[in-house]
């Protein structure tokens, strides 16, 4: 280990400039585009429950529990719909505090321990990057729990390395401890065995294994524990089978499983890193092929702790089945430092190079950027349009149908004061063998009071209900109104990308009259 660095002291006016850029660049556009189906829905319109209903403890979808995923990306998205209204750049708060995490966390790792300049690139290529750029603006957990998960390893290694220097360590590595617990919270046990793997396997590569026996400080272990289980041990408590459904089903379970959704190959994440990198993957490869500056030497293990947690990342996500883009977000921050290393090693670099580097910074930023405009401009999923006419339509009290759907986004841009109702064939065989709305919704029964989810309803129960009340509105499908006969004579209010709106009265459906 060699001595201390000799680094410029790191002030207060350098960091507030990083982390406003940092920040400014992540969100300048994160408001444009609406909220996609079926993820950025889900996830904002639970927190928009919770802001309704002011229960913040408990997640709902559609008013019954819903035990997915923990709280902290709804209590990050709600704190911020409180500020800002239920817009779509609250919804994306709490990705975007993802990204800003891990960009700074990386960049004050590599400040003191490699060069500024080599934490200056990090974080510039980091930034630019399409996966952390689109990522810390969609709205889902994947870049809250690679933001935790940054912060987690960066506290780590730098408590152990200030420590193996004689430095102070004992305050890096509680709030390391600290981090782990709220990745916890972001993501169940991903937010402690990801980062928990990476530095063991960084302690064993480097043969530290004297260090291991640190990593269960007990203070340290008691924040961790204070900040995670409260709301774990609540949730057991009031729900007797919340573990076994959170942890065994959905963490085991989905991780060994084959029958969730978005099957990939195990090759599907390098290639993703592959494509997704590109213009910065030059400089990765000349730089650690060449014999320049420092002869490719690693006193202090930044370069290994960077293969490590890169490898670990990929191999631990390629093991399962289901895969989805989102999940490899915690190997952009190692792959980014990779690539900060490499251009190290290749100064002092020739003009043309230079120009070359910074042409590739900017292809990713505006790769990044035309993807946000193109999805501003042609939304892939959304009922924004349609939602906001309903929410200028319809008055408060009058009762909202979804026929064979349920769009997750539409309570929260029409303003809904209360549940849908949801019909569907509820008893089909296949009702639980694919991960799509009617799953989702059907495993509310497991925690809902007395196992019954009263908006979950079939169709006669649809047509019963509208003829009892004054007003009621429908939304449907174009493509499914021959399969509701009694709807095809009305005219809806409005249509917009296949989907209607309709506004019903018992006249129009020739109800009995009561009495």
């Amino acid at each position: 280990m060699r001595a201390a660095i000799n680094m410029p002291a790191l002030t207060r006016r350098e960091w507030v400039r990083v982390a406003l850029l940092a920040g400014i660049w992540l969100a300048w556009s994160a408001g444009l585009r609406p909220l996609e189906l079926p993820d950025e829905g889900r996830y904002a319109g639970v927190a928009w429950e919770a802001l309704r209903s002011g229960h913040w403890l408990v997640p709902t979808l559609n008013g019954e529990p819903f035990f997915h995923k923990p709280p902290l990306f709804y209590w990050i998205t709600e704190a911020a719909m409180r500020l800002l209204g239920p817009t779509a750049l609250a919804a994306r708060a709490a990705a975007l505090s993802g990204g800003w995490l891990a960009a700074m966390s990386l960049w004050m790792l590599l400040r003191h321990w490699a060069a500024p300049g080599v934490a200056k690139v990090a974080w510039l290529v980091l930034l630019v990057m399409p996966l952390t750029f689109l990522g810390s603006q969609y709205a889902n957990l994947d870049m809250l729990v690679a933001g935790c998960v940054t912060a987690t390893v960066c506290l780590a290694a730098d408590a152990l390395l200030r420590r193996a220097q004689g430095q102070p360590w004992r305050g890096l590595l509680l709030a390391a401890h600290g981090m782990a617990g709220v990745g916890m919270l972001a993501k169940g046990l991903i937010g402690l065995v990801l980062p928990g793997l990476i530095v063991v396997i960084w302690l064993g590569w480097r043969r530290r294994w004297r260090d291991l026996p640190i990593l269960f400080w007990p203070p340290g272990l008691l924040l961790m524990a204070a900040v995670a289980a409260p709301w774990y041990l609540v949730m057991q408590m009031r729900f007797p089978e919340f573990l076994h459904f959170f942890f065994v089903v959905q963490h085991f379970e989905r991780f060994s499983g084959g029958g969730f959704n978005n099957a990939m190959p195990f090759w599907f994440f390098p290639a993703v890193l592959l494509v997704a990198s590109l213009p910065a993957l030059p400089w990765l490869v000349l730089g650690h092929l060449g014999t320049r500056q420092g002869e490719g030497s690693d006193p202090d293990g930044i370069t290994a702790l960077m293969v490590v947690w890169l490898v670990v990342v990929v191999v631990f996500f390629s093991l399962p089945q289901s895969k989805l883009v989102g999940y490899i977000l915690p190997a952009v921050p190692p792959l980014a430092a990779l690539v900060a290393l490499a251009w190290h090693r290749l100064q002092p670099a020739p003009r043309r190079m230079r120009m070359w580097a910074w042409a590739s910074l900017l292809l990713s930023a505006g790769v990044s950027v035309a993807a946000v405009v193109t999805l501003t401009v042609s939304p892939l999923r959304s009922t924004r349009a349609l939602a906001l006419e309903l929410r200028q339509l319809r008055h408060s009290g009058e009762p909202v149908y979804m026929l064979n759907r349920f769009d997750y986004d539409l309570p929260l841009y029409a303003g809904l004061e209360s549940p849908v109702w949801v019909q569907s064939d509820w008893n089909r065989s296949d009702l639980m063998d694919r991960d799509n709305w009617r799953k989702e919704l059907a495993e509310t029964r497991y925690f809902a009071a007395g196992g019954r989810t009263p908006h979950l309803i079939d169709e006669a129960a649809v047509t019963q209900a509208l003829c009892k009340a004054p007003v009621s509105w429908v939304v449907a499908s174009t493509r499914d109104v021959p399969a509701h006969p009694w709807l095809a004579p009305i005219v809806p209010v409005s249509t917009r990308r296949g989907l209607s709106l309709w506004r019903i009265t018992p006249a129009q459906l020739h109800c009995p009259i009561a009495g």
